[in-house]
């Protein structure tokens, strides 16, 4: 298990907690890899009812890993191995998922919230998708879930402008449930587990089921954004995006033509 992540199991509750609080909670190879294994296992294990995933030192996640995705894309390669493997089992997840969400949550840290049931977040938490900005397109399949969740209007403005949501915001458009003190945030989420874990479990699971819809549709655009993503990753754009981040100043698109 990575350092940088911290996997326990108490009270029916698995809890997933970002500790890499130095790098905002970036989130690395290594770190999908156990992601992906712990929800495997604590799907396959009865004593789990729910995933909890939660951040630390004041921050939910600041996306991926800039070194690693940077590294990747000069590679030409677009969402793949653990990255892919981590959000193509998302919409496959069994039991439910709740995140407790404080500070910022930028890019895959905010478009896997939309697998999530229950989203609780602080005042001060900020959720951005500044996909377009780096010449590439949204992924985990938002561009399916965040129209259906907030409406087109709402999903263009966060993940096509990049707007950049306020929890308030968030709770508007339904991407969060309620917001709640720093103070109370993870007991929050934890007495909504403990609400759940008092419930029929076989009742819970259809329950759940009918309600996330057509898995093998989630799945399917997943897909097709990743193949979308990856052609991204080497255009012209997201090579002048890259560059003018690494040199510190504003991208110049406009030298590369339109269309």
């Amino acid at each position: 298990m990575t350092s940088d992540l911290d996997v326990s199991t108490a009270d029916g509750l698995q809890t997933i907690r970002f500790t890499r609080p130095g790098k905002k909670n970036s989130l690395t190879r290594a770190m999908y890899a156990e992601m992906t294994a712990a929800l495997s296992r604590g799907d396959a294990d009865p004593g789990v009812v729910a995933h909890l995933f939660i951040g630390s030192g004041g921050v939910f996640s600041a996306g991926n890993d800039i070194g690693e995705f940077l590294e990747a894309a000069r590679g030409g390669i677009g969402i793949a191995g653990p990255v892919l493997d981590f959000i193509r089992l998302l919409p496959r997840v069994e039991k439910p998922l709740i995140a407790a969400v404080e500070g910022l949550a930028i890019g895959i840290a905010t478009t896997m919230l939309l697998h999530f049931d229950l989203v609780y977040a602080t005042r001060d938490a900020g959720f951005s998708t500044p996909f377009l900005d780096l010449g590439l397109l949204p992924e985990a399949g938002s561009s399916l879930l965040a129209p259906l969740r907030m409406g087109h209007a709402r999903a263009f403005e966060l993940l096509v402008l990049g707007e950049p949501f306020t929890a308030e915001r968030a709770r508007e458009a339904g991407l969060v449930n309620a917001i709640e003190p720093a103070s109370e945030l993870e007991a929050t989420a934890r007495k909504a587990a403990a609400r759940l874990a008092a419930k029929p479990p076989q009742a819970l699971a259809m329950a759940r089921r009918m309600l996330r819809g057509d898995v093998a549709a989630i799945a399917e655009r997943i897909e097709d954004e990743a193949r979308a993503f990856e052609s991204r990753v080497s255009s012209p754009e997201a090579r002048e995006a890259f560059s003018a981040f690494l040199e510190k100043r504003p991208p110049d698109f406009g030298k590369l033509g339109r269309g």
